[in-house]
């Protein structure tokens, strides 16, 4: 009998393909993208800036910052045929399955969807960078019965993005809360969502598609929804002296905590700190505190009890909903930040590509006669 091959569940460990976008520096526990540790970017950056790293692979100048900004605004709006499609949309439809269905549709509309080659992959890799935040609070707003809110050219990227929600002006708290989370959602590695779109564009596959692919893979709670799940899981407990007995009990249960642990960290998610020092703004400027005291709670009986600790999405949830976002946005806004690393990996891909094959170690019956419709 031949030797059974080696089997990596779930691929972990396996390498898969060369990058030149980011990487996990894991002795000094730092996310690495285009050479710059992200989290430091976050100090003096917007997510414009971070988006044209990842798309063109240097940081931009004031100038190229500036187009770049001004083509987003310019870009913001949807085709008739998206605008319809969320109108038409049941209103119980989950958030992310509306947002994979009117990306796949601005793949029908756009004029150079077919075009794969570089140079049209990113302009419209700008316009769906530019779109997707009027898709997910359109979508919102139609599935309140609501009318959606134009985009407000006056605006940046997470401003206008937090504008569109509810038709007020944000605060800069809140501003720059969600710009710090769009930073630092924006890329890490061959994650699921990532790998989904590289094998998407590795069939020479155009952007809309490979984007549609990787935001399937963010819809599961084990990626990308594990924000919101994260923040249902906090207003089960409700208040902070419920948080450490309701997770031993979780615990005894082997119930899964949402928003806790990381394949590739084992000293802790490098983003956490930058967004939970966000989230410390946010509620002392809304004076809701609740959230951010049951999140240290929880962090602390995860902590003592199993040494784990909570990944980037966990901070992000508690955050998002002390400034009053609505949960089904959470996910859809990941997407909003995500767009730029996917659309740098399809590059990648496709500029040194193979189509991406693997084998498979057949698990099933061995051979069997085929027996007549009448003997069965």
């Amino acid at each position: 009998m031949a030797e059974r091959p080696e089997y990596s569940p779930g691929l972990a460990g396996v390498i898969a393909g060369e990058s030149a976008i980011s990487r996990i520096d894991f002795e000094a526990n730092r996310l690495i993208v285009r050479g710059y540790d992200l989290v430091e970017i976050t100090r003096r950056a917007v997510f414009e800036e971070v988006a044209w790293l990842l798309l063109y692979g240097e940081l931009p100048t004031a100038a190229q910052l500036g187009g770049f900004q001004d083509r987003l605004r310019a870009e913001r709006g949807l085709p008739p045929a998206v605008e319809e499609l969320l109108r038409r949309t049941p209103a119980e439809a989950q958030s992310m399955a509306v947002l994979r269905s009117a990306v796949s549709a601005l793949g029908v509309t756009d004029p150079e969807a077919r075009d794969i080659s570089r140079e049209a992959t990113l302009r419209k890799a700008e316009r769906l960078l530019a779109k997707v935040p009027t898709i997910l609070t359109a979508a919102h707003r139609c599935a309140s019965g609501l009318e959606p809110v134009p985009p407000d050219p006056e605006l940046g990227h997470a401003a206008n993005l937090l504008y569109m929600v509810d038709g007020r002006r944000p605060q800069e708290h809140a501003v720059r809360a969600v710009d710090v989370a769009l930073m630092l959602y924006s890329e890490h590695g061959f994650n699921a969502s990532s790998f989904a779109a590289r094998v998407a564009a590795s069939t020479l596959a155009d952007l809309h598609a490979a984007v549609t692919a990787g935001i399937a893979a963010l819809m599961g709670p084990l990626h990308g929804g594990a924000n919101e799940a994260a923040m249902e899981m906090m207003l089960e407990i409700g208040e902070p002296e419920r948080a450490r007995p309701w997770v031993l009990e979780a615990l005894a249960q082997k119930r899964k905590i949402m928003g806790f642990g990381h394949r590739e960290y084992k000293s802790g998610d490098s983003r956490v700190p930058a967004v939970t020092e966000e989230g410390r703004r946010v509620a002392a400027a809304t004076g809701e505190s609740r959230w951010q005291r049951i999140a240290d709670a929880v962090e602390a009986t995860m902590l003592s009890e199993k040494g784990i600790f909570p990944n980037v999405d966990f901070p992000v949830a508690w955050t998002f909903y002390t400034m009053g976002l609505p949960i089904p946005l959470y996910t859809p806004i990941f997407v909003a930040s995500r767009v730029a690393g996917w659309a740098a990996h399809v590059v990648e891909q496709q500029e040194s590509n193979r189509l991406i094959r693997p084998n498979h170690i057949y698990t099933g019956p061995g051979d069997r006669p085929f027996p007549r419709l009448a003997d069965r």
